[in-house]
């Protein structure tokens, strides 16, 4: 994946320093951390790997720098969302997702500024406690239900927007434990249905490691400013689209402004979903519940067998050589802030001669 033109890492870079300084013994451990981190992230600062080409004729060679990992990180989610959407596979039912959004109020939200750990583990708290309640309500689903929260902090322009996104599945398991109960409507704001479970991960992966702003938002910047794209969700259509222009001090102070507690967990799993030695048993039996109050769907015919271009397609090593495609090695991996043996080669640039 090609390195985007600019990133958050550039500006801390370049002006981290002396908004660093310009805030000293203002800032939290946590907060110099994270800067810490993004500016060292796939550097020689933390030390990599350096790949070769398995073809002998190619022998293409590559030096990968680690990443930091940290979850403030615009570089890092990637990979982690996609572990986390994996490990969550097994949990999925046969049944139609809701995307719900609990927000707090402006007044309770200010806050939070020197109150987050407590301010934010309310907002979980109040949010799923109405849910689990009214699902339970005889009146209303009479049935006990589980989801998935994410806590955001942020609106588009990086101002600080507390809220949770809750991923529901339409239904739950009948007090008695006898009958899955299909979900009743809606009638609060709640986004359309999901199609099917692998639409849900899909979805889920855009919320459940995303930043405060991703590089692939960042247009330009210089000593007078930093120009990103955000989306006005006051207006509807195309033009709610922008771009905004903050100097850089406000624009790490209100990315800064996003960072969480240390140990604070964004992501939790309640009722049906939350974490204990039953909760495999209790998936199952829902599914089995799932499958007993679905009607029967027709036998699909078995797929064709691969061809050979697909079987080839399927057998592509996981980190091809952007020279030949084939397999990529690991030949070396040296230690923070040491100077690999190997050096990587150089592609050639093709040369374009105008002869208009």
């Amino acid at each position: 994946m090609s390195r985007p033109a600019l990133e958050v890492a550039d500006i801390f870079r370049d002006h981290g320093l002396a908004w660093r300084r310009a805030n000293r013994g203002h800032l939290s451990h946590a907060q110099l951390k994270v800067m810490s981190a993004i500016e060292g992230c796939r550097t020689a600062a933390l030390g990599g790997h350096v790949a070769r080409c398995q073809n002998e004729a190619c022998g293409h060679t590559v030096i990968a720098y680690n990443s930091c990992r940290n979850r403030h990180c615009p570089k890092c989610q990637g990979s982690q969302a996609r572990e986390w959407l994996e490990a969550r596979k097994a949990e999925l039912l046969e049944v139609p997702y809701f995307h719900v959004v609990f927000t707090l109020p402006p007044r309770i939200g200010s806050i939070a500024f020197q109150n987050k750990a407590v301010i934010y583990d309310l907002l979980f708290k109040a949010s799923a406690e109405t849910l689990l309640t009214i699902a339970a309500d005889p009146k209303r689903l009479g049935a006990r239900i589980g989801f998935t929260s994410v806590l955001h902090t942020w609106g588009s322009a990086m101002t600080h927007h507390p809220h949770v996104h809750m991923i529901v599945p339409g239904g739950g398991i009948s007090g008695d434990g006898t009958r899955w109960i299909i979900s009743s409507k809606w009638h609060v704001h709640a986004k359309r249905p999901f199609a099917g479970p692998e639409q849900v991960l899909c979805y889920l992966a855009r919320y459940t490691h995303r930043v405060a702003l991703s590089n692939s938002r960042l247009i330009d910047a210089n000593e007078k400013g930093v120009r990103f794209k955000y989306k006005d969700y006051r207006i509807q259509g195309p033009g709610r689209y922008k771009t905004m222009t903050l100097e850089p001090g406000e624009f790490i102070r209100r990315f800064m402004l996003h960072v969480l507690p240390k140990g604070f967990h964004r992501i939790r799993h309640y009722g049906l979903l939350a974490r204990s030695q039953t909760k495999a048993e209790t998936l199952a039996h829902a599914r089995e519940l799932i499958a007993a109050a679905t009607p029967a769907r027709p036998v699909q015919p078995a797929k064709k067998q691969q061809t050979d271009d697909s079987a080839a397609r399927a057998e592509k090593p996981a980190h091809p050589c952007p020279r030949c495609g084939a397999r990529m090695v690991i030949i070396e991996t040296f230690k923070a802030g040491r100077t690999p043996r190997h050096w990587p080669t150089l592609m050639p640039v093709a040369i374009r001669i105008d002869t208009s």
